[in-house]
């Protein structure tokens, strides 16, 4: 042995070791995100304290809807139906599994007096372990401390831990921009696209793991990268599109024929007359701009951060938010772990989180606005927030692309040949 790959074998078992022996920062960080997801919890289920659902929109004025309230009853969870095959269900199938996951653990806890409040107290409990899961793949990465506190108490785990299911998607693209880092692209490829079976966004990563291997000719990594991604996707996703094809598709034709979301620019657009558009024409021209940014990004950025491509995998991320005709506002909380692993500077980042803040709940009082109830905004109060969000994103791609990636991101040897798939 040489001692270059004794030095390699020691700094190797140390960081396995670290890994496997939490230290007291990791416990502090894990405490921290589980209170702040049970805030939460809180933020969410305090509307169905006193009678055990909404009243007075209630869940617009406070901002505590949730999607488990409505898909408790209205996807048959509560019946114990198994999404696709005896439900409808408009999410992709491996965020469909959890839904289902979260129901039986629900019936099983409560019972017969199992009800949608108490799916709401599944759903943001498991929800809350894989945050903590997420928060374990920043700490592994070793980022800066006052990244990782900004993930264990960033308020939009507070906004969005019991607002739907997206959480498994963000810590599935996490997960894959971790292993991206350690140089393990097999298994990033994998594990994105089976982000990608729970939401989309998590499959943006993949052509950054395979563009260096395709330009430098290494065409057996390329179609190793690409059956990884394939079986990954495959796996979870065939039982369903064979055998409930009809609601497997209802996810992608919903996503197609749904109309934009009033915090996204298409809308806004529309809103103050400044560009009339068709849902069609907003499907064709978001993909268009979204291709064309995303080749600019990529472009822009890939001499400075050739070695490590998976870290254009934020301000595309970014682009795809801006210019998409759906903009949920769950969907800010995808991109805040990325922007904390790659992101030079913090100030974008806060930056973000109170636009983000802003336009949950402009957005929220203006459906209690529509409804007779108070507090109440206008689509006015919607651009500014919006306004002050999409600023920080554009801050985010801007130094994404001009300026060098936080120390952490090259602390691990850089992607290597691919060969064989990596332990």
């Amino acid at each position: 042995m040489t001692i270059n790959s004794g030095t390699a074998d020691v700094a190797t078992a140390s960081r396995r070791l670290r890994l496997v022996r939490p230290d007291g920062l990791l416990v502090a960080l894990l405490i921290a995100t589980f209170l702040t997801c049970s805030l939460g919890w809180l933020f969410k289920a305090h509307c169905t304290f006193d009678d055990g659902g909404w009243t007075a929109s209630e869940q617009y004025t406070t901002g505590c809807y949730s999607d488990a309230m409505p898909f408790w009853g209205g996807r048959e969870i509560a019946a114990g139906k198994l999404p696709y095959f005896e439900a409808r269900m408009e999410y992709p199938v491996l965020t469909g599994a959890l839904i289902y996951l979260d129901g039986r653990i629900t019936a099983g806890l409560f019972g017969r007096m199992a009800s949608a409040p108490h799916f709401l107290f599944v759903v943001a409990l498991v929800n809350t372990v894989i945050a903590l899961l997420v928060t374990w793949l920043l700490w592994s990465m070793g980022l800066a401390r006052s990244r990782l506190w900004c993930w264990a108490l960033a308020p939009p785990l507070i906004l969005y831990i019991g607002h739907n299911w997206d959480i498994l998607a963000i810590a599935l693209a996490v997960g894959a921009v971790a292993l991206a880092r350690r140089g393990r692209l097999t298994y990033a490829a994998g594990l994105a696209a089976l982000g990608g079976a729970a939401k989309l966004f998590p499959l943006l990563l993949l052509p950054l793991l395979g563009l260096r291997p395709l330009i430098e000719r290494r065409i057996h990594t390329v179609v190793i990268l690409i059956a990884a991604a394939v079986v990954a996707w495959g796996a979870v996703n065939l039982p369903a599109a064979i055998f409930a094809r009809a609601n497997w598709l209802e996810f992608y034709l919903f996503s197609s024929s749904r109309g934009s979301t009033a915090g996204s620019l298409w809308e806004l657009a529309s809103q103050f007359n400044l560009l009339q558009t068709t849902i069609e024409q907003r499907n064709l021209w978001s993909a268009i701009l979204f291709l064309a940014g995303a080749g600019a990004i990529v472009a822009t950025g890939a001499r400075r951060h050739w070695l490590n491509l998976w870290v254009l995998f934020t301000p595309i991320v970014a682009w795809f938010l801006l210019v998409n005709k759906v903009y949920s506002p769950q969907f800010d909380l995808w991109i805040l772990p990325l922007m904390l692993v790659t992101s030079r500077r913090l100030w974008p980042v806060a930056l973000f989180i109170v636009g983000d803040m802003l336009a949950y709940f402009a957005e929220f009082w203006m459906f209690a606005g529509m409804e007779g109830a108070w507090p109440a905004t206008g689509q006015t109060a919607i651009l500014v927030a919006v306004a002050v969000r999409d600023a920080a994103l554009l801050w985010t791609i801007v130094d994404a692309v001009l300026t060098r990636a936080p120390d952490w991101v090259n602390d691990q040897p850089v992607a290597r040949p691919v060969s064989a798939p990596q332990a």
